[in-house]
């Protein structure tokens, strides 16, 4: 893994997407949902990264800090994404295990509003 310092995150929740810059340029984003129950919950559902910076640690570094607004918001994570749920499964200590009906609500919530990713 290579240094992620100069990797800028920005958090766009109206679109979304939390983002990842480095010299103004887009390296790589999550997009996710916030999920529409009580307790509200941020959902991942997509991680890329741009081809020409891939393998420089921009993916783990985008969903540490995504854990990092949960926590700060006091909210659990629901990681739909493939790449965020194998990346809390590595670091249960910065990713706490979601609520098995928060999943089920997560899960429920992206399959009636498929355009929310």
């Amino acid at each position: 893994m290579s240094d992620t310092s100069a990797i800028d995150i920005r958090d766009n929740r109206a679109k979304g997407l939390l983002e990842a810059y480095e010299n103004g340029r887009l390296t790589g984003r999550i997009a996710y949902f916030v999920l529409d129950a009580e307790p509200a919950a941020l959902v991942p559902v997509h991680t890329v990264v741009r081809p020409e910076f891939e393998g420089r640690g921009i993916a783990g570094a985008l969903v540490r800090e995504f854990y990092g607004i949960a926590a700060r918001e006091g909210v659990p994570v629901v990681p739909l994404c493939p790449y965020a749920a194998g990346w809390a499964r590595r670091h249960p200590e910065e990713a706490p295990e979601a609520p098995a009906d928060l999943v089920t609500a997560a899960e429920r919530q992206l399959k009636e509003n498929p355009d929310l990713w």
